[in-house]
């Protein structure tokens, strides 16, 4: 079986520090020295705010 070019990434909260979401992103479409970042809800701060993408360890 193939393996595809999508790695899971935690999407971690700017603010709080906490981890919010996981998320399976291809990376090819990320442009080389950028970080992936999106606006979403906090849950603890109960408002949007940017969550930037870290990869998650296997293990």
């Amino acid at each position: 079986m193939a393996k595809g070019k999508t790695t899971r990434m935690a999407l971690y909260s700017s603010e709080s520090k906490i981890m919010g979401y996981v998320r399976e992103i291809n990376k090819s479409m990320i442009p080389a020295g950028q970080k992936f970042a999106t606006r979403k809800y906090d849950k603890k701060l109960r408002k949007h705010v940017t969550f930037t993408a870290k990869d998650i360890k296997k293990g």
